[in-house]
């Protein structure tokens, strides 16, 4: 006697409170033109729709390696004066830290869009022959001090609902709460790897990929808008994601 296939059991979809939509983008890297227009796409969005309660989340890498680093940051603070935000910190934010205190580090800081970092705030040393704690503290000179304020004051990761918004991604097994802080900045290939429930849906960015992956346990939306000059926004309402 055959007997009957048991079909698996469906993961329910994850869920966004009642009235509650989320704007995520993530890797800005510096890339304030398009930045600017994303911004627009959720202004006549809300226009259009007027949600109950907003949230516009921006989910690390706002410096390096793109243009213009001090607009990103200007446009961004201004941002959060008039919409409810919430920024979390990329691995390239830690490293800027990092280098604050540590000039040792600079010429690493180099090789992932520091140089461009510092002409953005009008600082332009010969790389050659270059005193690194020396224009490190030029570039504190140079930053406006909400800035620094700014970098000061992200968190490593954000919840609401059924979703978990980080940076990097989290590391499997490990219960969400317990997670550390350099996984959560730089964690990939174990976290990309696993096709199991993180405890929460994961929307995460760091490595960059040709589209915006939507996974039955986590979402991808880092499209490398430095090199590509595509810049990614995710929307959720409910259990409906969409990222163009």
């Amino acid at each position: 006697m055959l007997s009957r296939s048991r079909s698996r059991p469906q993961i329910p979809k994850p869920q966004l409170p009642e009235g509650v939509r989320i704007y995520a983008i993530s890797d800005i890297h510096g890339c304030a033109h398009l930045l600017k227009p994303m911004l627009q796409v959720i202004d006549a969005d809300l226009a259009c729709s007027r949600p109950h309660y907003a949230i516009e989340i921006f989910m690390g890498d706002y410096i390096d390696r793109g243009p213009d680093t001090r607009a990103t940051l200007d446009i961004l603070i201004e941002r959060s004066r008039r919409r409810n935000t919430v920024f979390l910190k990329g691995n390239h934010e830690a490293f800027l830290v990092n280098v604050f205190e540590d000039p040792s580090l600079f010429g690493e800081w180099l090789k992932v869009g520091g140089a461009q970092t510092l002409t953005s705030y009008g600082l332009a040393p010969d790389l050659s022959n270059v005193d690194p704690a020396s224009v490190m503290q030029d570039l504190i000179r140079a930053m406006p001090p909400q800035h620094l304020e700014f970098l000061d004051n992200l968190r490593s990761s954000f919840t609401c609902g059924d979703f978990f918004f980080v940076h990097a991604g989290v590391r499997p097994g490990v219960p969400l709460n317990d997670q550390a802080e350099q996984d959560l900045l730089w964690i990939r290939e174990d976290f990309l790897r696993s096709n199991k429930p993180f405890g929460k849906y994961v929307v995460h960015g760091h490595t960059p990929v040709r589209q915006p992956e939507l996974l039955p346990n986590r979402a991808n939306i880092d499209t490398g808008a430095y090199a590509t000059g595509n810049l990614t926004l995710m929307s959720i309402q409910g259990s409906r994601m969409l990222a163009v």
